[in-house]
């Protein structure tokens, strides 16, 4: 009875561990952006009272000859929409003139000479040529008058936002140590009750695979194979066609049940988890993601709402919380938008945010696949053939956005690619496979000078 107890008190802490985990991270990421959304609105209240000022000024500006920015700027515009007008109904003579093969220059002159006059009366309602002395005296004190009136708006209200602006700051950093005490407070109740060794993986190491074997009836897609990946690096598996590779990346993803063997993974919040234990679909809790060989894109959603969808396991907000459009809902949406607008900005794909994937090239619909894995916050991404039906200069690009992905946001990258180029080129550590056994492993350069490795899949000497 005890060991069951203790099976339940383990459970209810590492569910405990991940809800404070999840909601101290997003606090974090919260503070800057409701921080920055305040700034916002404070200065959009200052620029409404800069505008009522200078409007209130205006007509003694005119009435005094005084061209300030605000009479330039509103000067310009109205000129500019009279200029537009024009120009579309000299476009729209055009046309009629075309049609009926006749040319008319009478009328595209009469349409030019309406342009000018109108711009004329334009530039005369918002000009003073020959300013009384009256006009500018009452301009002068009216100038004074609405200086000090600005100041003393803007004071009231800098003042008033900086009082609420403190009062935010330290209720969600209060709420941030909060979560962070608790967080450390169920980590040490859950190390003093746990009974499993985390010295099944070493120090650096984030997977671990032991003795992993998938068989389908008598058939041996992986015998037998292990091998660890270091936290930070990229990892390569390679083989001929029919080796097992995708097979392994099944079987870690949980698509698919292993025949036998065990496969550790250090995750998110840094405890050693047997993968052989968890369900499908809550494998990217733990901080695994994939991407597959063929492009899988919701077509009918654009690039950022792409994104999107790929952060659901990432809300705190329940089933009620979307029914009513809760608070926290609101928070979490922002959150989210502004994490996947900056990923798109590092990988160059902000041009794209408001595309639909139909008809992007194919180089840039792999980069949003590998831009939608970060939204998760992953401990290690793994890719099937990225480079599958690439080119030399996109594959060229893929190779740096990977390396980017590693280096940035602190992934390990797992991948399995037939383009030796590629991985010789930017994996630190490669595996060879052959028949679902390992061949070798080691890195490109051994794996290269490897001479069982060159027989049975570079093709020997």
């Amino acid at each position: 009875m005890v060991p069951i107890l203790n099976r339940i008190r383990i459970l209810w802490l590492e569910r405990l561990v991940k809800r404070h985990h999840t909601k101290y991270d997003f606090y974090v990421n919260f503070l800057p952006i409701k921080l920055a959304h305040l700034d916002e609105s404070e200065q959009n209240k200052i620029n409404k009272i800069s505008d009522k000022i200078a409007h209130k000024l205006a007509v003694f500006e005119i009435g005094a000859g005084v061209e300030s920015q605000y009479v330039k700027d509103n000067l310009q515009a109205e000129i500019k929409s009279v200029e537009t007008k024009y120009y579309w109904k000299v476009r729209e003579e055009l046309q009629k003139q075309k049609r009926k093969k006749l040319e008319n220059a009478e009328r595209i002159v009469s349409l030019e000479n309406s342009k000018q006059t109108e711009i004329d009366k334009i530039k005369k309602r918002w000009r003073n040529i020959s300013p009384t002395q009256q006009d500018v005296f009452n301009y002068e004190n009216l100038k004074k008058l609405s200086i000090a009136e600005k100041e003393n708006a803007i004071a009231l209200l800098n003042k008033k936002h900086a009082e609420y602006r403190s009062k935010v700051e330290k209720r969600l950093l209060a709420t941030i140590d909060r979560h962070w005490l608790s967080l450390a407070a169920s980590q040490k109740l859950l190390k003093d009750i746990e009974k499993k060794e985390d010295s099944i993986l070493e120090d650096g190491i984030v997977l671990k695979v032991e003795d992993l074997s998938m068989h389908f009836g008598g058939l041996k897609a992986v015998d037998q194979l292990s091998f660890e990946v270091k936290e930070g690096e990229i990892f390569g598996l390679i083989g001929p066609n029919g080796a097992g590779k995708t097979t392994v990346f099944n079987c870690i993803t949980r698509f698919y049940r292993p025949t036998k063997g065990h496969m550790y993974f250090r995750n998110k919040i840094g405890e050693v988890t047997h993968l052989n234990e968890i369900v499908v679909h809550n494998i990217i809790k733990e901080g695994i993601v994939r991407t597959f060989q063929n492009v899988e894109m919701v077509w009918e959603l654009n690039v950022i709402e792409n994104l999107l969808v790929a952060a659901h396991t990432e809300y705190m907000s329940g089933f009620f919380g979307h029914m009513f459009n809760s608070r926290l809902l609101r928070q979490e949406e922002i959150v989210l938008r502004k994490k996947a607008e900056k990923i798109l900005a590092d990988l160059g794909l902000a041009a794209y945010a408001l595309a639909y994937p139909y008809g992007l090239p194919y180089g840039i619909l792999k980069k949003i696949e590998l831009a939608r894995t970060l939204m998760v916050n992953p401990k290690l991404i793994i890719l099937d053939e990225p480079a599958a039906g690439l080119n030399d200069a996109e594959t060229e690009v893929l190779a740096d956005t990977i390396r980017k992905i590693r280096d940035e946001y602190k992934a390990t990258i797992f991948l399995v690619e037939h383009d030796m180029g590629l991985v010789m080129n930017i994996c630190d550590t490669v595996c060879a496979i052959s028949f679902g056994k390992k061949l070798a492993i080691g890195t490109p350069k051994e794996i290269q000078n490897d001479k069982v490795v060159r027989e049975a899949y570079l093709g020997g000497e």
